[in-house]
């Protein structure tokens, strides 16, 4: 615009983006510089010389990994996280390393120069893993190996630090039990063991005392590099408000307070969320993101029902409807309400936000068409027009391909219910309805689902549900005759 303010705007944004990062960069600077120049007395050249590579190592570090996460570019919790892991791992290793050097000056039999392979350095490299992602914990392990090895001098203690950080890495990828941090942290112990003995042979160091102190050293490295992440993982879930596999396992109980809850006040919603998790997962896995967390979330997705069980008609046992005796405006209501109610009991349980989210966005900002038809059928004539936003859910629309995922599974699984002969053929033609609908109606429009991720999450979905809904044999002397079979209650809408 001429008069300029959304250009001020853009202006002022930018500038406080520049302050934070700036910030940022200064503050991991000082303390990697610190973390390496600890305890010594060096020239002002080389404080300078240091600074500069730290700069340089931190520049490429951040343009790599905003390449791979461009939405870490706004996500400054997550920069601070890694500002943090990278610092306090680096300051961690050098209280490390005067410990062992002053346990080895008291013992005055050991080479000073061995311990620092005890130094676990991998622990960083652990937690980026579990708290970020695989690529964050490579890039960190680069980062951290370049820094130890220009703080001890030494090329060789690079090449160490960076196997053992990879190892500790990769270890963890899948983890989905506290203890793998045990077995990840045995694995670092014998590749650090066993790079110790390259090392010793590059040395002309073999078969001595020194040797055999270096190797037990690095084994001691994984040990130690598992009670660390095993004592921190859960102080920085807590505090930066962060869900990995493991928490997200442990979600999956069935002994958890609002699991149990759903499943004796509401039964018909808990099966169905069992089923909506099921879809979910497999859809995820085809189109390449968290299985666990789609499946945790769709457990979760409807709890707020609880509140009001006998309103939803999967719970209701009767051939009476309670909307029956309610004008479509109210009943619209109580149905939005059970968002509302969840998110309440999910904040109360300190459930993760990414869930909390997935939550608010399964219906996103879809109408409630079955009441907002009734109401107009209901409708005098006299009376002002009715309109469709009335009936239509606050949303916000899915803004992740997970919460996509559970909108369309949640819709998907409900109007499969309705069918009667759930053949092959019925089942894809309705798959590919409710898809096509949440298409359509502009609920996708906020999530990062391509065109080809549809495809595949729709035959995702048929194979699941033909497989869940097939036809069974009949066995002898189970047949009912008609005068046996009890009268089907009054069929209603689906809410």
């Amino acid at each position: 615009m001429k008069n300029g303010k959304p250009k001020s705007d853009k202006k002022n944004v930018l500038n406080k983006d520049t302050l934070i990062k700036s910030f940022f960069l200064i503050l991991s600077s000082s303390l990697l510089g610190l973390s390496i120049l600890w305890g010594k007395v060096y020239s002002i050249e080389t404080l300078i010389g240091t600074f500069l590579i730290i700069v340089v190592l931190l520049a490429v570090f951040y343009r790599d990994l905003t390449r791979y996460k461009p939405e870490i570019r706004q996500n400054y919790t997550q920069i601070f996280l890694i500002v943090l892991l990278l610092s306090s791992n680096l300051l961690l290793g050098r209280t490390f390393y005067y410990i062992l050097e002053g346990f080895t000056e008291w013992l005055g039999t050991i080479d000073p120069s061995l311990p620092v392979y005890a130094i676990p350095l991998a622990t960083g490299s652990m937690l980026a893993a579990l708290l970020i992602d695989i690529h964050a914990a490579i890039l960190f392990t680069v980062i951290t190996s370049l820094i130890a090895g220009l703080w001890l001098n030494s090329p060789l203690y690079s090449i160490f630090t960076f196997v053992g950080g990879l190892t500790a890495a990769f270890s963890v990828v899948r983890c989905k039990k506290r203890s793998a941090i045990w077995r990840a942290g045995l694995s670092v112990g014998i590749v650090s063991m066993f790079t110790s003995f390259i090392i010793s042979l590059l040395s002309a160091n073999l078969f001595n005392a020194d040797m055999l102190v270096s190797m037990i050293a690095a084994f001691m490295n994984g040990m130690i590099v598992a009670v660390f992440v095993s004592a921190l993982l859960p102080l920085f879930e807590h505090f930066f408000k962060l869900t990995t596999d493991i928490s997200l396992l442990e979600l999956l109980d069935l002994n958890h307070p609002l699991l149990h809850e759903l499943l004796v006040e509401a039964p018909g919603t808990y099966h169905h969320s069992v089923v909506v998790g099921n879809l979910v997962e497999t859809a995820a896995e085809a189109v390449g993101v968290n299985p666990l967390l789609a499946r945790v979330s769709a457990y979760y997705h409807d709890i707020g029902k609880v509140k009001m069980p006998e309103y939803f008609i999967e719970n209701q046992v009767g051939p009476l409807s309670m909307h029956d005796k309610l004008t479509p405006r109210m009943s619209s209501m109580i149905l939005i309400g059970h968002i509302k109610e969840g998110v309440e009991m999910a904040k109360k349980h300190k459930l993760p936000n990414s869930i909390i989210d997935i939550m608010q966005q399964h219906h996103g900002t879809s109408v409630q068409t079955y009441f907002y038809e009734r109401a107009k059928e209901q409708q005098e004539k006299s009376a002002p027009q009715i309109s469709r936003d009335d009936f239509r859910y606050p949303g916000p629309k899915p803004q992740t391909r997970v919460a996509a995922l559970v909108l369309m599974a949640d819709a998907v699984e409900a109007a499969s219910r309705v069918l009667s002969d759930p053949t092959p053929t019925r089942v894809s033609a309705l798959v590919e309805k409710i898809i096509n609908h949440c298409f359509i109606d502009g609920q996708l429009d906020n999530c990062e689902l391509t065109l080809k991720d549809i495809r595949e999450i729709k035959v995702s979905f048929v194979y699941m549900l033909t497989s869940i809904y097939h036809k069974r044999i009949d066995y002898p002397g189970f047949q009912l005759n008609n005068e046996d079979t009890p009268k089907e209650p009054a069929k209603t809408q689906a809410y």
